[in-house]
């Protein structure tokens, strides 16, 4: 397995792993793979030498934290701490528009994507982390207003983060599903082509021994390039 082909291991031991997934990579097979042939279960099985076992998802176009384990008690256990809502999950997103508060969180339904109707409660606390005015015309002014948010997800639905910043009308820059695409035009011009989603931060107890694991995702350059424009958050926000 060549080097460009592992991904970067964020923490590891005998039991369960987090690697940082990078953007345009899908983490499985299924109906949305479209023919594809490339997924990161692969890859971990090869990169690790041993089975794996994906403890969630994320989407393709998303990157950063993926927590997996070794074997099937770990995933049992680590499936139980994720819906008890004790593993900690937090994405950086880039969204059109300034919200009016610093913090808020949206409690809106959502279903479970195509072919499941049924909708479930959902909820996300969000947080500024930092706002920037970009020339960039737009629905008749002469500037667009953007801001950097800390994502954290109580509930795992369906593209949960991207569905309830549309809710809002602050949609995620890049998504080309739910997003605005004067905005996705824009960030494009400006060398920008991916979605500006990015699990940053996963923490939660050790199934096994009771420590606190913590890991960070370093963000890719095109993110690094968005954040660029941004202000650096206020001292106690980071990461």
């Amino acid at each position: 397995m060549s080097d460009s082909s592992c991904l970067h291991i964020l923490y590891a031991d005998s039991t369960l792993a987090v690697v940082c997934k990078p953007a345009g990579l899908m983490v499985h097979d299924s109906a949305l793979a479209r023919g594809e042939t490339d997924f990161a279960a692969d890859r971990l099985r090869e990169q690790f030498g041993k089975p794996i076992f994906l403890v969630h998802r994320l989407d393709r176009a998303t990157s950063g934290c993926l927590l997996l384990a070794f074997d099937r008690d770990t995933a049992s256990a680590l499936g139980k701490t994720l819906m008890a809502q004790e593993v900690e999950k937090d994405y950086w997103a880039i969204c059109r528009g300034w919200p009016a508060e610093t913090h808020f969180t949206v409690e809106h339904p959502l279903d479970g994507g195509p072919g499941k109707p049924v909708k479930k409660e959902a909820t996300t606390e969000f947080e500024v982390l930092s706002q920037c005015e970009l020339a960039l015309p737009s629905a008749g002014f002469a500037t667009s207003r953007y801001a950097w948010l800390r994502a954290s997800p109580k509930t795992g639905r369906f593209r949960q983060i991207r569905r309830h910043l549309k809710h809002l009308s602050h949609h995620l820059i890049g998504d080309t599903s739910h997003g605005d695409g004067r905005h996705n035009r824009s960030f494009r011009m400006l060398g920008i082509h991916r979605m500006l989603l990015h699990a940053r931060r996963l923490a939660f107890t050790h199934p096994h021994t009771g420590e606190r694991i913590e890991a960070l995702a370093p963000t890719d350059a095109e993110f690094e390039k968005a954040l660029a424009f941004f202000n650096p958050p206020n001292a106690g926000l980071a990461p």
